[in-house]
């Protein structure tokens, strides 16, 4: 009495598989076209005119790509090559066509600088975007910033680190990075196109002769702008649909890590800048009366271990600044503490305008007894007022010879951190 199963024909699923192979097909031929945004990114590189040198370039890249995608189509059709893992395609037509002789060998020799020119690429505009993005807020400021050789040195070193995870993370399968990279790129194409129809629009609202400021360029009437819109609208839906094509055939290979990582991406760059906002807000002068300001309480407070030639000097540097200096030192024996004292009076032209503060404790944490009496000066005897604090360290020559000193006052200086009204200063004494 069951209704019987009717299973699809075969011409359905083939029709089925046809499609899906053509998709695929046209998903990876649309990875040839990646490297042509390199151009758009570095526009303002070329020499004046920019715009037409960068267009002309792009236009001679467009017809060589063309061209070496249809020649070597055809000859690897031709020749029925079938690709092996341990050679490509390009190796084996060009052992096909000339043998292995020294055509052969050039041409593996500059498909080789090719492709480590390809690679650079991303180190010469992965940095000036960064620049771009950190100038707006919306990564840290100081990818910014340019190093000796006129370089952004921070932005090629952060993006060392990360093409580094990739190429770990994908045991350097470039294959399996290739989805990352092309759904990247018409990402950014299919952005780029959009913003274009937007810059369109804003310029079709611009009087002629006029000139608009949107406060990261400025605009102005052009007569033709209605055909830049259409062209930018219908590129900006042509690289949509290479976009969603791209991601429902190489999904499952990688694709999905892109869709997860844009969205991150996009809530870490609106956190940063929203950092950056609320900091300018917290340190703007709008509205400030000088009497808010805080004011400085006459008093320095020198913590010590012992009387040496770095304690001598910091406090010689607080008496500069108060003559309200305290010299404080947590003692945990009385051996220690007379050691201290008989020290302290062998210098009297430097100690006797300090007061010696000796706060005896029987743990071995001294830092604990100091943060605590630190912080009643501050909020007891001087409330509401900035407590100056000087940290004397002696700095050793040798980084590995750094490590074996200066623990405590690290880990003291980090404690203060946290205090708002402590203003910590450094005195060293390099050895």
């Amino acid at each position: 009495s069951h209704a019987p199963i009717v299973a699809p024909s075969l011409g359905v699923i083939s029709q089925v598989a046809y499609i899906w192979l053509l998709l695929r097909a046209f998903a990876a031929g649309c990875t040839a076209l990646t490297g042509i945004e390199a151009i758009s990114d570095g526009v303002q590189a070329f020499k004046p005119p920019e715009a037409r040198n960068a267009a002309l370039t792009m236009l001679t890249m467009a017809i060589m790509a063309m061209s070496l995608f249809v020649g070597i189509s055809f000859l690897a059709t031709h020749l029925h090559l079938v690709p092996e893992e341990a050679e490509s395609i390009l190796s084996h037509m060009t052992r096909a066509v000339v043998g292995r002789g020294v055509i052969y060998y050039w041409v593996q020799t500059f498909t080789m600088l090719i492709l480590f020119l390809a690679a650079n690429t991303g180190y010469q505009d992965f940095p000036r975007l960064g620049s771009f993005l950190a100038h707006d807020g919306f990564l840290p400021r100081w990818l910014q910033n340019r190093g000796d050789r006129l370089v952004f040195s921070s932005g090629i070193l952060v993006l060392a680190l990360l093409a580094s995870g990739l190429v770990i993370i994908f045991q350097a399968d470039e294959i399996r990075m290739l989805p990352l990279y092309a759904i990247g790129v018409f990402v950014s194409f299919t952005l780029s196109q959009a913003g274009m129809v937007r810059l369109m629009g804003k310029v079709a609202r611009v009087a002629p002769g006029e000139e608009v400021s949107t406060g990261t360029t400025t605009i102005h009437y052009e007569s033709g702008w209605w055909w830049k819109r259409i062209v930018s609208g219908v590129g900006a839906g042509t690289t949509f649909i290479v976009l969603i094509v791209l991601v429902a055939t190489k999904f499952v290979e990688g694709a999905w890590i892109v869709v997860v990582a844009i969205p991150l991406l996009i809530l870490l760059f609106i956190s940063i800048r929203r950092h950056y906002d609320e900091v300018a807000d917290a340190l703007s002068t709008r509205g400030l009366e000088e009497s808010e300001l805080a004011s400085v309480a006459d008093v320095v407070i020198v913590p010590i271990a012992d009387v040496h030639r770095g304690t001598l000097r910091a406090l010689k540097y607080a008496q500069r600044l108060s003559r309200n200096v305290r010299a404080v030192s947590v003692v945990t024996s009385k051996e220690q503490r007379e050691r201290l004292e008989r020290r302290w009076k062998r210098f009297p032209e430097t100690t006797d305008n300090v007061e010696l503060v000796l706060i005896p404790y029987d743990f071995r944490d001294i830092l604990k007894p100091l943060e605590e009496y630190i912080e009643y000066v501050n909020d007891v005897e001087y409330p509401h007022q900035l407590t100056t604090v000087i940290i004397p360290e002696f700095v050793p020559s040798t980084l590995p010879e750094q490590l074996l000193h200066n623990q405590t006052a690290n880990f003291l200086r980090l404690r203060l951190r946290s205090h708002e009204d402590i203003v910590v200063i450094d005195v060293p004494y390099h050895i």
